[in-house]
């Protein structure tokens, strides 16, 4: 057979969902609250690995639902191959259940009954398969039944046939071996001989062996580690490492010495641990970027420790491994980094490069998070405002029947004042949607709901952008400048620890006189703060200021996901023209426009002047104006 190595790494093992406790020290029964990630020891390497820079490919089986669901769009999210992930019909996502009592303990629940990872099988892949990878990865819980067991070892066989390296992550759970009772899933090791036994019948087909003290302790089947680790070696050549929790890792590519610090060692990076839960799947993301890359053992090592350390001090497995960025920035800087959870540059780094991939370009959005000039609009008609909400329904509907596409993506500015329904109806759609937060008209800016701005994100989708205008002069005051910056930084602050994007609105207030630099110094003030917002929405720049900006923006903030232009209820010519000065800079992703589409029709509907029907044929005409406006600018 052709040795074909399109992969790196496939993976096969374990595919769950985590449900973390988010409240820090207390008991499991006592949480309140969890988050959701993608979990289970060999998904999460799979992931990190993919995060990390590698080809990976996952092999396993998930339910037919909405968690299995998930685990496929979180492993296509970071370029994991999917192919191999098969939906079982029959059996549910498997799940576990923890929370964080304190560094050393994690109460934590599997729900693994009859799970359809447990179900993956000798059909759902073939030779030609397994061939294609560098190397194939599994988990020590995929021998623990007679039938994973099976299907383990003749991926196995493949693997030894067409010179696939084989990789054993022994990832001993006591638990999933029928050793402990249910409620003891945080227990790390039950001394077993027959589970030793089993994993010696398995570690002469491997080539790399990777386990923690304990792990070492079960493959070799005495609790003397260096007894242990010579078990091994007399059952194999492969190369073996043994996680040493934050003193590092040693590596034992041939005999083993009389003492176990006289083999390789590479140190650990010394942190503030919050929970050791998920620490060996970022290592070995880590060091497989390294080993498979055949960049020494050294690199390896270093790779998987600051990749496990930096998982240590984050709350969560797969959602805290690191991107390729953040974990180059962190080795090279780790000596002055005493805290990397709360250090800035790092957390920014997490932020921006492991967020959602959605390229987005060429956005094409209907804004309609207005709410001051609907009231106005509709006491002018005498209409109710309960109207609004009908009103805000019909432009979304009349934004739906366009029927937008190519390469145009379409996107949405909506309130949850008068268009929650609206809001409710895009969600999930893979729209871009924005949802503002401040006060309308407020200048210093005030935020809808009082200051406590984290508390209203926690109920937001996680695809919901933050929008927040502020009406600011760069010549502003000092006592205005206080108050708008202080509201700004804790904006910032709440959009960082609740995951969501921030889109900042900058409009020069009408009562100060503004020219062609006053929103760049506006921005550049913001930047100071240390704030980077993932994107701006400005007025229409000049040639000469779209230059100075997208420098700015350029030096400041590269990760910027964009600019978008915004309308001021400007006539749609002056927008075209708008559009034009646009054309040279990539930076700019779009425009975000409401009243000069909706202001006019919206009237007459409220004052009964025309119909629904009538409503959405005018706001839907104006927005294909604007669309088709946007796509021939560089014509222009």
């Amino acid at each position: 057979m052709q040795d074909a190595k399109t992969l790196d790494l496939i993976c096969l093992g374990r595919a769950s969902v985590d449900l973390y406790g988010q409240q820090i020290g207390n008991r499991l029964q006592d949480i309140s609250t969890f988050a959701k990630s993608l979990g289970g020891s060999s998904c999460n390497i799979c992931f990190g690995a993919a995060r990390l820079g590698l080809k990976s490919s996952m092999l396993t089986r998930v339910g037919d639902e909405q968690f299995g669901q998930f685990i496929r769009e979180e492993l296509d999210r970071v370029g994991v191959d999917t192919s191999h992930v098969v939906t079982d019909k029959q059996r549910l996502t498997a799940l576990a259940i923890l929370s964080i009592k304190s560094k050393e303990e994690f109460p934590l629940l599997f729900y693994r009954a009859d799970c359809a990872d447990m179900a993956v099988d000798i059909s759902d892949f073939d030779e030609q398969y397994i061939a294609s990878a560098k190397a194939l990865l599994i988990t020590g819980t995929h021998f623990s039944t007679p039938h994973v067991d099976a299907v383990a070892r003749k991926a196995i066989e493949y693997a030894r046939k067409n010179n696939t390296k084989v990789i054993l992550d022994v990832d001993y759970r006591p638990v999933l071996w029928g050793l402990t009772r249910p409620g003891e899933g945080d227990n790390r090791f039950v001394s077993n001989s027959s589970v030793s036994e089993h994993l010696q019948s398995i570690i002469p087909l491997c080539d790399l062996i990777v386990g923690t003290e304990e792990e070492i302790h079960i493959a070799g089947g005495v609790t003397d580690t260096l007894a242990a680790l010579q078990n091994v070696r007399q059952l194999t050549d492969a190369t073996i490492v043994l996680k040493r929790g934050e003193k590092g890792c040693s590596i034992f590519d041939d005999a083993i010495p009389p003492h176990i610090d006289d083999a390789f060692f590479a140190p650990g990076v010394r942190v503030d641990v919050l929970n050791v839960l998920g620490a060996g799947d970022a290592f070995m993301s880590g060091f497989l970027r390294g080993w498979l890359r055949e960049e020494g053992f050294k690199k390896a090592c270093a790779y998987g420790n600051a990749a496990g350390a930096l998982v240590v001090s984050r709350h969560g497995c797969a959602p805290a491994i690191p991107s390729a960025d953040e974990l180059d920035y962190y080795i090279a800087n780790q000596h002055s980094i005493e805290r990397p959870d709360i250090h800035p540059e790092l957390n920014y780094l997490h932020r921006v490069t492991t967020r959602q991939t959605s390229q987005w370009q060429d956005l094409c959005i209907l804004a309609f998070d207005h709410r001051k000039q609907f009231v106005e609009m509709a006491n002018e008609a005498g209409a109710d405002l309960s109207k609004i909400r009908t009103l805000k329904a019909l432009i979304l509907q009349a934004l739906e029947q366009t029927g937008v596409q190519g390469n145009n993506q379409v996107g949405v500015l909506i309130d949850d004042t008068f268009g929650q329904d609206a809001l409710n109806a895009v969600t999930g759609k893979r729209w871009w949607v924005g949802r503002p937060v401040e006060v309308p008209g407020s200048r210093p800016i005030e935020l809808e709901g009082g200051r406590s701005i984290g508390s209203r994100l926690v109920s937001w989708p996680q695809e919901h952008i933050v929008k927040c205008l502020v009406f600011m002069h760069p010549d502003d005051d000092a006592a205005m400048w206080e108050a708008q910056s202080k509201q700004i930084e804790e904006l910032y602050a709440a959009c960082c620890q609740s995951g969501h994007e921030l889109l900042l609105e900058i409009i020069p207030p009408s009562d100060i006189p503004a020219d062609d630099t006053s929103v760049v110094r506006a921005m550049e003030m913001i930047y100071d703060l240390n704030v980077r917002p993932d994107w701006w929405k400005l007025p229409p720049p000049s040639p000469a200021a779209w230059k100075c900006i997208s420098d700015l923006v350029n030096k400041r903030s590269p990760h910027c996901r964009g600019i978008i232009l915004l309308g001021l209820d400007a006539p749609i010519d002056a927008l075209i023209e708008g559009f034009s000065n646009s054309a040279k800079y990539p930076l700019c992703k779009g425009f975000a426009v409401g009243r000069s589409i909706f202001s006019a029709p919206s009237k007459d509907w409220l004052a009964g002047k025309i119909d629904d029907e009538v409503l959405m044929k005018v706001v839907a005409e104006n927005y294909l104006t604007l669309v088709s406006a946007w796509n021939t600018r560089k014509d222009i």
